[in-house]
């Protein structure tokens, strides 16, 4: 792409961000932003003066946006324009994607709601052991499949469900895992970057107190300040009743559920492992 084509783009983009930011001041009511409703409008929605005193900005600033004149707005400014016109997560996201910046991620906070039908999938995953990862890495929902492979999780509580308290001091787990050391370094590098948002967090700042007292590994290796993205791979497992096992293992994130994962092992033809799978569904249905 030359200069002139990039140009042309950048202007583009301007005039939808503009425009898009428009559409939105002409949705909102002066009575539904907290303002005084004045005088009769010619036009619906807020004036642009409204929408700039609500953002905390210049009008004549904010006119130039909405022009699709070349300035450009931080994200913080993004931000209190976002809220300014009561944006929902969705518009929020593109009202940063039009103006090429990341989006501020809110910090969710509270008890995790697992969606019903996140539920339903998991269930209909009857040949794949699954689960939901809440954003510290608790365990929300699984399938039959996964207690089966795992063991019940509603036989867990508090950190007990936690996978990498699991990963660090479950002795049972830790023998599940076949190559547990790099599983362990690997697991522990990807919950740290996942848990940079919530630094200082008590939750997750209790957690790793608790690992740092329990576990000798994890005191030597969180210091490292290792940190690695979500990688899809192959797990070996050593189950006590179905013997060496191996998974394709994947993580996705939830949509609309920021800090939500979907863990996902499906069983490959490598040690019988899809055979070995079935025979433990079915001593689980017996059970």
């Amino acid at each position: 792409m030359n200069i002139h084509q990039n140009e042309a783009v950048l202007a583009a983009r301007r005039r939808e961000f503009g425009a898009f930011l428009r559409s939105r001041r002409e949705k909102l009511t002066p009575a539904g932003v907290g303002l005084p409703g004045g005088f009769r409008r010619r036009t619906p929605g807020l004036r642009r003066e409204e929408v700039a005193l609500l953002a905390g900005v210049g009008a004549t600033w904010y006119t130039w946006l909405e022009q699709g004149r070349d300035v450009r707005a931080s994200a913080e400014v993004l931000s209190a324009l976002a809220d300014a016109l009561r944006l929902d997560a969705a518009e929020r996201r593109h009202l940063f994607a039009l103006s090429d910046r990341p989006p501020t991620e809110t910090i969710s906070q509270g008890p995790e709601q697992v969606p019903e039908s996140l539920r339903r999938m998991l269930s209909s995953l009857s040949g794949q052991p699954a689960y939901i990862l809440g954003r510290r890495w608790d365990v929300l929902a699984w399938n039959s499949a996964a207690v089966a492979l795992f063991g019940d999780y509603g036989l867990l509580q508090g950190d007990a469900r936690n996978t990498i308290h699991r990963v660090f001091t479950d002795p049972t787990h830790r023998q599940l895992l076949v190559d547990w050391e790099s599983v362990a370094v690997t697991s522990l590098a990807m919950f740290r970057a996942d848990s940079a948002r919530y630094a200082g967090d008590p939750d997750f700042e209790r957690l790793v107190t608790t690992l740092m007292r329990d576990s000798p590994e994890f005191r030597a290796w969180w210091p490292r300040q290792e940190v690695q993205r979500p990688l899809a791979g192959h797990k070996r497992l050593c189950h006590p009743h179905g013997g060496l096992m191996t998974f394709e293992y994947t993580a996705l994130a939830v949509i609309d559920r920021t800090d939500m994962k979907l863990v996902v092992y499906t069983p490959l033809e490598d040690d019988g492992t899809d055979e070995k799978l079935k025979e433990l569904l079915r001593l689980n249905e017996k059970a």
